[in-house]
């Protein structure tokens, strides 16, 4: 199953000069528990950010770049590669290329809205499909956390049979 799992603002923004826009210690600590054990696909620019693989997961990093090279990741060049050496089970990290090329693929996306507008040079793309969605987890602003937000979990809704 394809996962993707992002934090973006009011206005869609998920980053801002190669990093994250908000501090929200609450929504890392939640995104380290929903994706330890798991496989993981990045981009490399999202993958520089981080600084290095992600620990205690299998990290995929997609990348155009054919020398690219990072220890302790495998590097796709295609989202096809990246489904292919994934299995078909993982959680797409980002960036903004990537939600893009994996949206039509997701089946669930975890996404913390951001109670905020901030200025930034990346999105997340517009939903594809229909979606329902719950409200799993709101958290208020406070010491460590920059801004108030809530954690919402939408599932792709299936298509009945026969439909078009």
């Amino acid at each position: 199953m394809i996962r993707l799992i992002v934090a973006r603002s009011r206005n869609g923004v998920i980053g801002a000069g190669g990093g994250i826009p908000w501090r929200l210690r609450d929504d890392m600590r939640f995104f380290r528990r929903t994706t330890l054990g798991s496989t993981v696909i990045m981009g490399r620019k999202t993958f520089e950010s981080i600084g290095g693989p992600l620990a205690d997961r299998r990290n995929i990093v997609l990348t155009r770049d054919p020398s690219f090279r990072a220890e302790g990741v495998l590097v796709a060049r295609s989202p096809a590669e990246a489904l292919q050496i994934s299995g078909g089970d993982a959680f797409v990290i980002g960036g903004e290329s990537v939600y893009e090329a994996f949206m039509p693929l997701a089946e669930e996306i975890f996404m913390t809205e951001v109670d905020a507008h901030v200025d930034g040079d990346t999105r997340f793309p517009e939903l594809v499909g229909e979606w329902d969605v719950e409200e799993i987890a709101r958290y208020d602003k406070g010491p460590e956390n920059e801004y108030p937000f809530r954690i919402l979990h939408l599932t792709r809704r299936k298509q009945p049979p026969g439909a078009v």
